[in-house]
């Protein structure tokens, strides 16, 4: 990966913590869009799994500390999602946009499950409607949001070859 398609990916990710941390709590919604997974998959196919688990293990880091009572689950869920999309990234991720959001969903759907399981706030009928319901309702939006910024990176991240 050269310098520039390394600070298009910074400069993405800094854009996407950004929105994370500012947008997200004032849109307030129930199945809110993830700026963080979208962030981190981005990145994570197309580093090795060991840089993408450190990436992962940072951001998720970042996004726990605004949850202090369940320090250390985002961080480890993010880290997973992440050093497992990079080891998958030669299967699923493509120049189909489809099948990146189906890998966007399904990064966020992990993501949601191993955090939520791992705080350990949830029981009973509340954590089975978390896991059913609104998970896979905030996988689909993110997924949404993931393929607009696809398509915004992905000529800046096309390969352009000469001759």
């Amino acid at each position: 990966m050269n310098l520039t398609r390394r600070l298009v990916l910074a400069v993405m990710l800094v854009l996407l913590v950004a929105l994370h941390f500012t947008l997200r709590p004032l849109l307030d919604w129930r199945a809110g869009v993830d700026f963080l997974v979208i962030g981190v998959l981005l990145i994570a196919v197309r580093v090795r799994p060991g840089a993408a688990a450190l990436t992962g293990l940072l951001v998720g880091a970042a996004a726990d500390s605004m949850t202090p009572e369940a320090l250390g689950a985002g961080a480890l869920a993010m880290t997973l999602v992440a050093f497992f999309a990079s080891r998958l990234k030669a299967g699923f991720f493509t120049d189909e946009l489809g099948l990146n959001a189906v890998f966007v969903f399904i990064g966020k759907l992990v993501y949601d499950w191993i955090a939520i399981v791992a705080e350990g706030r949830l029981s009973g009928m509340t954590l089975v409607w978390q896991l059913v319901a609104w998970t896979p309702l905030s996988a689909l939006a993110t997924a949404a949001v993931g393929l607009v910024v696809l398509g915004a990176v992905r000529p800046a991240m096309a390969e352009r070859r000469f001759g």
